[in-house]
Parts: structure tokens; C-alpha cells; sequence
């Protein structure tokens, strides 16, 4: 009886049975799951933790500003002014170092500038993570057989963090800010350790033949060493490229005109309005009976419930690629923005007018909870179709040639969706400050006194 070998050397590669294919590609999907799950967490656990961090005077939207800002700025940075190779191993364990940081000033510091500090460093790692990532999704779908899933389960991860951020917190608050976030600091460091020890490189995949039983990878691949490039072709790309090159302004502008409809405009998301200057004014009060009261112990369990809504059903949206459900069509990707605006006028009516009568509270948490559920799915949909879709995206012809050219312009446009999205969120974190003063003004003129209490 023969028994296949686990690896074979000849003339200097060595050969992986093609039955680790299937092991290569399960590491591959659970690597970029944890990248989209523990770089997004800390920002949910952030904003679940808004009316926890801040004195109730204070607008909770001056949370999800420097939750977002700092992260826009870094993706800003990345597309428009970084030029030359990136280091993405360097970058990944400097924003792990800086996330950590930043969440141990806001567990052990009580100022509240010191907090909002903290809060900006933590965002400013997440948002330079972010875009790596994404740029390492499609590195890896070069070469990998995994076609366009990379980008899926790093989305996915990034919908399954609002469901673990909302319900650690949920959890933790108990424990105090200081204990709380404290134990959420150490989230980081598993990003590096993914990164170094669970991810595929992508020489791993490549095929010598199509019908070969065995997969080749150049001995190079196996070897402790990490290269900080991700991986073996970019190297023999950036060997071929002996003279630096760079994208100009006006390569810059070409790239990005055909984009802001197409795909930055979908990402223009209302949702983040409705998470940052209206929930936290959907309140009710507590419930004597019913499941509902089981969950709702105090006015302040409101907003995190919220959160968990929103995160929850985000997260089986992020997922549909992952799950091989269908793409949206191309002339489908502004609808889940429509239906999201059309939320937002329902639940501002809610919360300043009622769209229900007084004595149908339960009617009316039934229908916040519906509604929330709802723009959960339409956002998560936006996302990770957008980033799917820019990810399959053929290179421009003019540049085909010159493989480091294209490999920036690649890099750029992903970079710019990222700051489309950003952009929506720190526009609506602007927007949600006044939101959230109106809206209680609203209330209390009505004798609706649930929000000055918080």
C-alpha cells in the first residue's frame, strides 16, 4: 500500500498535495474573518459604550466623531499621499501596537478629552488596517482558487464584530469602563498573530498545471522568513519595475470620475444618522411584562439594544457572499441608500412626533426594532457589494503593461471607497449632534422627559 506523500522537493520547489487545497482555502476564509471581526469590534464596542464614556450633557455623537474621523483621515492619507512599496506586515503590527494604546487611555483615563484621545488612536489604526486588508483581499484572489470570497468573509467579519462588540459590552459594562474596555485592549494582538501564523501566502495556491495532482511552491514560500509584501509575484513585480513610478494627480482624478456614482454614492450610507443622532432618543419606558422587559431593565438599555439590532442583521447582510447567495446588480447598488433615507424621515418622525399613539408602546418598539432591522440589511448589503464588486473589476488596459502602475491603481481606487464610506460617517456623526438636541427638544416639548435622564 503507497501512501502519498505530505510534501515532495524536486528541483528546488516543493510540492503540496492537492488535497490541502481545501485545508489552505478554510485558513484562508478564517483569516480574513478575524481581520474584519477584530479590527471592527473595538469601534463597536466604542459606540455601545458611548452613553458610558461621556457625561449626559454631552452629545453622544462627539463619540462617533473621533470614532471616525482619524480612520477617515488614514484613509485619506493612503489612496492621495502615500507613494512607493507599502510594508503591510510593519503596518499591521503598528496599528495592533496603536489600538491597544488608544484603548487603555480610554479605560484609565476619566477626562473626557483624554477619552476622546484615546478614541482617535484607536480609530486612526483601524482605519489604515482597513484599507491593507482590503488590498490584501485582492492580492490573494490573484493567485488563490478562492475567486472573489476573500473580500466576502472579510466582510462578513466586519458584520459579525457589531454582533460581538454590541453583546461585549452588553456584557461587560457591568464591570465598569476601566475593567471593561481594559480586557477589550487585548483584541488587537490577534491580528498580528492571524497575520504571521494562520494566513495563507498567496504562492501557496498556484498552480504548475492544470492537470497536476500536486500543487507547486517555490521553497522560498516555506521558509519562516515573512515577506512584507504579501506575497511571491508583487516581489517579481516590483524586480520588473526598475524605475519608481507613481500615479499623478490627473491619474488620480481619471480613476476617481468614474466611481462616484457607481460606487462611492451606494456607500453615502443615512444609516449612520439614524445609529448616532436618532437612537439614542428611541426610548420608551421600561417595560412591566412581555419578553421585552426581560432585555429592558433601565431607559439606558435602549440605545445598546439598538446597537445590537443594527449589528446583528448587518452582519447576515456582510454575509451573503460569504454564504453564496447572489450579488446585487450593478444598477441595483444605490437602492439599499434609498430605502435607508426613507428610515431615517420614519424614525425622526418616531422620535420627535410618534408615529403610534402613547398607550401602543409596545407597538412602537416592535416597529423601531423592524425598522432598525431593516436598514441593518440594507447597509451591510451596500457594503459588501460595493467592495466585491470593486474587487472584480478588470485592470485598466491603458496600464496593463506596467504591472506596478496597475498594482497602485488598484490600491487607489479601494483606497477611495474606503474614504467614501468614511466620509458618510463622519458627515453623519457632524449631522448627529444636532440631530440628537432637536429631536430631545422635540420630546420634551411634548412632555417626553426619557432623554434628559440619560
Amino acid at each position: 500500500m503507497s501512501v502519498e506523500p505530505a510534501a515532495l522537493h524536486t528541483e528546488g520547489v516543493f510540492v503540496i498535495p492537492s488535497i490541502g487545497k481545501k485545508r489552505l482555502s478554510l485558513k484562508l476564509g478564517f483569516s480574513f474573518f478575524l481581520f474584519g471581526l477584530i479590527n471592527n469590534v473595538l469601534y463597536v464596542i466604542i459606540l455601545s459604550a458611548a452613553l458610558d464614556l461621556v457625561p449626559p450633557s454631552t452629545p453622544k455623537g462627539i463619540i462617533a466623531f473621533c470614532n471616525i474621523a482619524p480612520a477617515l483621515i488614514a484613509k485619506l492619507g493612503w489612496p492621495y499621499f502615500l507613494k512607493g512599496r507599502i510594508r503591510y506586515a510593519r503596518r499591521i503590527v503598528g496599528c495592533c501596537t496603536l489600538s491597544f494604546i488608544g484603548m487603555l487611555v480610554v479605560a484609565f483615563h476619566e477626562s473626557l478629552y483624554s477619552r476622546l484621545l484615546g478614541i482617535c488612536l484607536a480609530s486612526f489604526s483601524s482605519g489604515e488596517f482597513h484599507i491593507s486588508i482590503i488590498y490584501t483581499c485582492y492580492s490573494h484572489e490573484r493567485q488563490t482558487i478562492v475567486g472573489g470570497r476573500s473580500v466576502g468573509y472579510f466582510a462578513s467579519g466586519t458584520g459579525a464584530a457589531g454582533i460581538v462588540g454590541a453583546f461585549m459590552w452588553w456584557e461587560l459594562r457591568s464591570l465598569g469602563v476601566s475593567t471593561g474596555v481594559g480586557i477589550s485592549a487585548v483584541l488587537p494582538f490577534i491580528l498580528p498573530l492571524a497575520y504571521f501564523f494562520l494566513l495563507p501566502r498567496p504562492a501557496a495556491f498556484m498552480h504548475q498545471s492544470s492537470s497536476a495532482s500536486y500543487t507547486l511552491v517555490p521553497a522560498d514560500d516555506l521558509e519562516t522568513e515573512i515577506d512584507d509584501d504579501m506575497s511571491a509575484q508583487d516581489d517579481v513585480e516590483s524586480r520588473q519595475t526598475k524605475v519608481t513610478v507613481s500615479l499623478s494627480v490627473a491619474d488620480k482624478w481619471r480613476l476617481v470620475k468614474p466611481m462616484l456614482l457607481k460606487y462611492m454614492l451606494p456607500l453615502f450610507c443615512f444609516e449612520y444618522t439614524i445609529n448616532q443622532g436618532v437612537a439614542p432618543t428611541l426610548l420608551y419606558p421600561v417595560p412591566s411584562h412581555g419578553l421585552i422587559s426581560k432585555i429592558i431593565h433601565s431607559v439606558r438599555d435602549y440605545y445598546p439594544l439598538w446597537q445590537l439590532v443594527y449589528q446583528t442583521t448587518v452582519f447576515f447582510s456582510r454575509s451573503s457572499i460569504s454564504l453564496g447567495l447572489k450579488t446585487l446588480p450593478a444598477h441595483l447598488l444605490p437602492a439599499p441608500a434609498i430605502i435607508q433615507f426613507v428610515i431615517l424621515l420614519l424614525l425622526v418622525f418616531e422620535s420627535s412626533v410618534g408615529l403610534l399613539p402613547e398607550d401602543r408602546q409596545g407597538g412602537s418598539i416592535f416597529l423601531v426594532f423592524m425598522l432598525i432591522s431593516i436598514e441593518g440589511v440594507c447597509g451591510g448589503l451596500a457594503y459588501v457589494n460595493v467592495f466585491y464588486r470593486i474587487n472584480q473589476e478588470q485592470p485598466d488596459p491603458a496600464s496593463a503593461h506596467n504591472p506596478e502602475i496597475t498594482k497602485q491603481e488598484r490600491e487607489f481606487k479601494i483606497g477611495s471607497i474606503g474614504f467614501a464610506d468614511s466620509s458618510g460617517i463622519l458627515l453623519a456623526s457632524i449631522l448627529a449632534v444636532p440631530t440628537e438636541i432637536e429631536l430631545c427638544r422635540a420630546q420634551v416639548a411634548r412632555a417626553k422627559y426619557l432623554c434628559q435622564g440619560l
